[in-house]
């Protein structure tokens, strides 16, 4: 069976849970300790594909001002990225866009998954699953609720990256 890699972002602002999501989906687990990414941190996750295997490189950017300052260069070759904001952070959705774009500009064909992470604290919601989908529908993506406390649909939010970076353009 031969292997297939390809890089992946998860972009968002800082403390939105892309760290969090990355450790349940490569490590199946959870660490409630905060500690900001700086820079980039890479990981990596084999998926098994009907005919081959799916190498997935997951760059973890630092969110809000750190990356404007680098992030062409972290961006560049990178197949998609899950678009990541904190459901009880308003805010963190409308930054989305730029991140999107900035993005887009360097790969037109980079495929997104937004994201709504922290799904678990619904008494703490801000974000409404009409906004996802009107900023998902802004880039033609799916968008999932997420929690990286409970591991709801991270790894699917995974899969769906996994499965739109594969598929015939």
């Amino acid at each position: 069976m031969h292997t297939v890699q390809k890089k992946v972002c998860l972009l968002g602002d800082f403390a939105v849970g892309k760290t969090s999501l990355i450790r349940r989906f490569v490590e199946g687990r959870f660490d409630d300790r905060y500690l900001s990414t700086i820079g980039v941190k890479i990981s990596r996750k084999t998926v098994t594909r009907a005919d081959h295997l799916l190498n997935l490189l997951i760059w973890d950017l630092a969110g809000g001002d750190d990356f404007s300052k680098a992030s062409a260069s972290y961006l560049r070759g990178a197949a998609g990225a899950l678009l990541v904001c904190d459901l009880t952070r308003a805010a963190t959705l409308d930054t989305l866009v730029d991140y999107a774009q900035q993005l887009k500009a360097l790969d037109a064909t980079a495929v997104l998954v937004l994201v709504g992470n922290k799904a678990d604290l619904l008494d703490e919601r801000q974000i409404s699953d009409e906004a996802l989908a009107a900023t998902a529908e802004m880039f033609a993506a799916p968008y999932l609720l997420t929690s990286a406390l409970t591991g709801q649909h991270v790894e699917a939010a995974f899969h769906h990256l996994a499965e739109a970076i594969e598929r015939p353009l």
